[in-house]
């Protein structure tokens, strides 16, 4: 039985053209561009949060726009130590970073926003909740 299974996939090496090896080696490149562009967001995120910070010292004033950005910062780092500590983790970082944009741009454009543009966000956000919760779900079961 196991010869007929080597046998097919003997088969399906020789159709695909493919070696045994190449798939591995392009795995381990894939990985290794990942892990680089991971690490060029975390440096670029602590780059713009260090610069923030100069930004707010220099001004010697703090605004909720300052505070809802560094919220944005530490949940972009939060994101890549999720993916690098559990892959397995449920994946929701991403959605969660677009309900803080969402809801900073509401806060900060409120009042200079058309009424039915902050309906429009709002229900943006419901939507982005709901498909975090149907993710969350989905990956306990």
């Amino acid at each position: 039985m196991t010869q007929n299974k080597d046998t097919a996939d003997d088969i399906d090496i020789a159709h695909t053209g493919a070696g045994p090896s190449q798939p591995g080696l392009s795995l381990k490149v894939l990985h290794l561009i990942e892990r680089f562009l991971l690490s060029v967001v975390v440096l670029l995120t602590v780059g713009g949060a260090v610069s923030e910070i100069f930004t707010v010292v220099q001004a010697m004033s703090i605004t909720l726009a300052d505070i809802l950005l560094m919220f944005l910062y530490a949940e972009v780092i939060g994101m890549v130590i999720v993916f690098f500590a559990d892959r397995n983790a449920v994946f929701v970082y991403p959605i969660f970073i677009a309900i803080t944009a969402l809801a900073r741009l509401i806060i900060l454009q409120g009042k200079d926003m058309a009424p039915e543009n902050i309906l429009y966000e709002a229900v943006s956000i419901l939507f982005l909740t709901i498909a975090a919760l149907i993710i969350i779900r989905v990956r306990k079961r």
